[in-house]
């Protein structure tokens, strides 16, 4: 899967300092290499860590195309490395420069892009991914070429509300999160609630895969295997959300601080500490310290620093207090200085927050608690609000859910007796169109519509949609001219009650598994063309629960070739959102619709009908705000 993605070949020249005991250098690139009949050049992880130029000589010297390493290993390329050292580089051949296993610092990523492009770096090579050893290694990877997505977001909406939301251009309070790609070929990711519901798009929550690459549990533990797997999805223990089909990671479950009613993510302030003078680079963490009595909860900020002099310790603290008050409005509780050593590490170098947090627990960093009346204050601010935001939060997204079903159950038979009892099939449509609209807008979902005057409004036409969830022909319904039917698969006429519905609205059916009748039903379409009619196709043939765009079926595009008929291609966005393929629980969002110029067929020949396909594509794609699918090779 890996490999599909990468566009892996025997041609390929893999380059690894990753020690072999680790899941990304064994498999990622020793096995990985070995599967695809890749030359591997392997070096020792100490020959990196002592010289880090030697990694990028190795890619110059035995012109390395596939090459990962976590971020602090690009990080040491920027910092430590001189452009004395450099004369003569080439790193042209680097065409997938994979970074992932640990956090990824978008500030890495643009120093290390600007400042290797002049020795032949492409910025587009940098891929940032997301893996877990829970998934054999590699869960999601950014589109090859693609380049790095960077999401710059309210810091203040993520940390009180768990929404994502796009920071203006003005705004201060900001942070940044680089986007992981999606989820590679027949592996699926979902953001889920504490309840365990799938959240909507730009929410924040705990992330969940499954695939055939997922592990099936621990060994002789069916305890915590439970815990790991609920209902075929895997915890992975990290929070995150997605936003346009890529997964963006803001942390782990386990180290997320809930200070004054905010989720507080320790990355971000290590990250900034670590950049202060005198503080050891990759030497903090940041973690929340608990009383075991009182049950009061503090932030506590532990540095590695090798000075000694007082008055420099007294300049780093400060510093640390004024960056925490930056990023979290409130000042730490403790800041410890501690000699070099002392912040606790992963053998992949990943920080331990949880045991630096118990090392500080037991007293054995030589700093005492912070005092009581401060411990109650923390207990104050820290327990009642984020409870009653999570209780406020859950009751309204159940709220929502029970309205939406309402507002469906009171709208639909109202339609379907409608859908009886009226004489013509556009009186039917009508009444569809107009249900559609009132119940989008009882919802709060829109639609928001652009492009409907590039529906001609006479003669035949094919709108062309992709598909992403069961409300996508209710809202189209609402927009389109009731001069188009829908195109549906075949299988719905055996339903009694949907069936009939469906024929009434005279809809097209196609028969999807048998060639010969698939054949008859074509040219079924092709006469309705020519009579005058419109169609509203749906090329993917289908959805699921996971973002993208899949490939297209040519039926349409065969028809509007033979027919000479535009197709208009639309995009709808936002529908997923509301409602997913495989959960009845229904969450807010707003239905967008975008109807691009139609496009006519150059021809009415096979050749013309894949033109025209190719190019309506093109223009889903363009505006679905969801991946290519596709896994198709294209150059880069």
């Amino acid at each position: 899967a890996i490999g599909r993605v990468l566009r892996a070949t025997p041609d390929d020249v893999t380059v690894s300092w990753l020690p072999l005991y680790h899941d990304m250098g064994l498999i990622g690139t020793w096995l990985g290499s070995l599967y695809h009949a890749c030359p591997f050049v392997v070096m020792s992880p100490l020959d990196f860590i002592t010289r880090p130029e030697r990694w990028l000589w190795a890619i110059h010297r035995y012109r390395g195309t596939l090459s990962v390493g976590p971020n602090f290993g690009y990080d040491l390329c920027v910092r430590l490395v001189s452009d004395r050292r450099l004369e003569g580089l080439d790193l042209a051949s680097w065409r997938m420069a994979g970074n992932g296993a640990e956090a990824i610092n978008p500030l890495t990523i643009r120093d290390f892009c600007k400042r290797f492009e002049e020795y032949g770096f492409d910025p587009r090579a940098m891929t940032p991914m997301y893996g877990l050893a829970e998934c054999s290694v590699a869960l999601s990877i950014t589109p090859l070429g693609q380049g790095p997505a960077i999401d710059r977001i309210e810091r203040d909406a993520l940390a009180r509300t768990g929404t994502a939301t796009p920071a203006e251009p003005d705004s201060e309070s900001t942070t940044e999160i680089v986007c992981s790609g999606i989820p590679i070929p027949g592996h699926e990711i979902r953001i889920v609630d504490d309840a365990g519901r799938e959240l909507g798009e730009r929410q924040e929550g705990r992330i969940e895969f499954r695939g055939p690459s997922a592990t099936s549990g621990y060994l002789r533990n069916p305890e915590k295997t439970a815990e790991l797997v609920r209902d075929g999805w895997l915890d992975s223990g990290d929070l995150g959300y997605i936003a346009g089909g890529g997964l963006y990671v803001t942390g782990r479950v386990k180290d997320i601080i809930v200070r004054a009613g905010r989720n507080l993510y320790p990355e971000e302030l290590e990250s900034a500490v670590a950049d202060i003078e005198g503080v050891r680079r990759g030497r903090v963490a940041v973690f929340p310290h608990a009383d075991p009595h009182t049950g009061t909860e503090g932030l506590v900020v532990l540095a590695e620093t090798r000075l000694l002099d007082p008055a420099d310790r007294r300049r780093i603290k400060d510093r640390i207090r004024e960056l925490t008050v930056a990023l979290t409005d409130l000042p730490p509780d403790d800041i410890v200085l501690a000699h070099p050593g002392a912040v606790l590490k992963t053998p992949s170098g990943k920080i331990r927050r949880a045991a630096c947090s118990e090392l500080y627990r037991s007293g054995r960093i030589d700093r005492p608690p912070p005092p009581l009346w401060r411990q109650a204050a923390g207990l104050l601010r820290a327990s009642i609000g984020p409870e009653f935001r999570r209780y406020r939060k859950a009751a309204g997204a159940f709220a929502f859910a029970v309205w939406f079903w309402t507002v469906y159950r009171l709208t639909s038979p109202v339609v379907w007796i409608g859908a009886m009892l009226l004489p013509t099939v556009q009186a039917r449509r009508r009444l569809l169109g107009t249900a559609g609209r009132a119940m989008l807008r009882l919802i709060g979902g829109g639609p928001d519509v652009r492009g409907v005057e590039h529906i001609p409004k006479s003669g035949a036409f094919i709108i062309a949609a992709n598909h992403t969830s069961y409300l996508d022909s209710l809202a189209l319904a609402a927009v389109i001219p009731p001069t188009a039917a829908f195109v549906a698969k075949r299988e719905l006429t055996r339903e009694r009650i949907a069936g009939t519905f469906l024929r009434r609205l005279g809809t097209a059916f196609v028969e999807r598994f048998d060639p010969a009748e698939g054949l008859a039903d074509t040219e079924r379409l092709i006469e309705r063309l020519r009579s005058g009619e419109g169609l509203v196709f749906y090329p993917e043939g289908t959805f699921d629960r996971m973002p993208g765009l899949r490939a297209f079926h040519m039926g349409a595009f065969v028809a509007a070739a033979e027919a000479g008929v535009p197709v208009v291609p639309a995009a709808i966005r936002g529908t997923r959102s509301i409602l997913r393929g495989d959960s009845g629980f229904a969450r807010r969002a707003r239905v967008r619709i975008e109807f691009y110029p139609a496009l006519a067929p150059r021809g009415g020949d096979w050749r013309a009908a894949v033109a025209l396909k190719n190019e309506v594509r093109e223009a889903i794609l363009q505006g679905c705000g969801e991946p290519d699918l596709v896994y198709e090779p294209k150059p880069v």
